[in-house]
């Protein structure tokens, strides 16, 4: 399996300004200093020594994560506006005649998760069959919503692809198209859910939008469950710790402090920072995970190393 991510942003999308790419052209240029460079393949080598900041950048699409599962059918974590994206992927990659099935599951319906699904090309296609999961139980009416005026000139029943809505139970294990998902319930305003995928011995846990309380050790420890020896954990790091537990506390999000606690503690293998802040740049996320490793480092405490790596728009990640 592999984990692709077509949108990490949180709250809403965000832009590169002329000032970002102004920036990062005076940071290459100055890294440069004088160098000389004789063929384009030399350029490239040295664009791959700068900074990931430098050459180049988180993007800025809200949260859509793809999970390559080896099958025919394809499953999708959340229609931020990162699906707009995939969805023209899924075209170039099948073509506009070949009817796919695609899988859907929604964290929560918040409108930087769903934003993305009227320009997600495939739901306008006839043969395609679109399946959206979820526990809440006003997902169809939210989705039916984000499509209707005046939020949307293009009208829920103009879709030509067939939709289902398919309501899941928080704690229950769904086999769904060869793939074993479980969905939890997690602390956000009107309720989110996390899901855990598994197939063939691995493992990807989504857990986005998610505010985990310091006091409560319970509650972690069924996190901790759920995370238990995972592959990947993709985990909302979107505030610091100060921040998560002060002046953004009952916000709905987390840091990545309480993400590699928990993910240790769990003995997950890999933890992969997402819906990051929209008012962090480049260069601040950059800084964000080399502090989140080097707490990682300290705190290891003769445990196995955890990975730590922050999501961008385009990362692919093998299980």
């Amino acid at each position: 399996m592999k984990v692709k991510f077509w949108g990490t942003r949180g709250s809403l999308p965000v832009a590169a300004t002329a000032a970002d790419i102004r920036s990062k052209i005076v940071a290459a240029l100055t890294a440069a200093n004088g160098r000389q460079f004789g063929s384009p393949e030399e350029i490239e080598s040295f664009a791959e020594q700068l900074p990931f900041a430098v050459a180049g950048g988180y993007g800025g699409h809200s949260s859509c994560v793809e999970l390559i599962a080896g099958g025919a059918e394809h499953f999708i974590c959340d229609l931020g506006s990162g699906a707009r994206p995939l969805g023209q992927n899924k075209i170039a990659t099948h073509g506009p005649q070949r009817p796919q099935t695609y899988h859907v599951f929604l964290s929560h319906l918040h409108w930087d998760h769903l934003m993305g699904l009227p320009f997600f090309v495939p739901i306008y296609l006839p043969g395609n069959r679109i399946v959206i999961h979820g526990c809440h139980a006003e997902m169809e009416a939210a989705v039916r919503l984000q499509m209707s005026e005046p939020c949307f000139p293009v009208a829920f029943s103009q879709i030509a692809a067939s939709v289902e809505f398919d309501r899941l139970e928080p704690g229950g294990t769904y086999e769904i198209a060869g793939v074993r998902v479980t969905p939890k319930l997690q602390l956000h305003h009107g309720d989110s859910y996390g899901y855990r995928f598994e197939k063939d011995g691995r493992s990807f846990v989504y857990s986005t939008d998610s505010e985990h309380k310091l006091n409560n050790p319970e509650t972690a420890a069924g996190f901790i469950d759920f995370f238990r020896a995972a592959d990947l954990v993709v985990f909302d790091a979107m505030y610091s710790l100060a921040d998560a537990v002060s002046v953004k506390a009952d916000w709905g999000h987390s840091s990545n402090i309480i993400g590699i606690e928990l993910c240790q503690e769990a003995g997950a293998r890999r933890l992969a920072l997402f819906h990051h802040e929209p008012v962090h740049d480049d260069a601040q996320l950059d800084r964000l995970l080399e502090e989140s490793r080097r707490f990682e480092e300290i705190t290891r405490d003769g445990r196995a190393p955890l990975e730590i790596i922050s999501a961008y728009d385009g990362l692919t990640i093998p299980l």
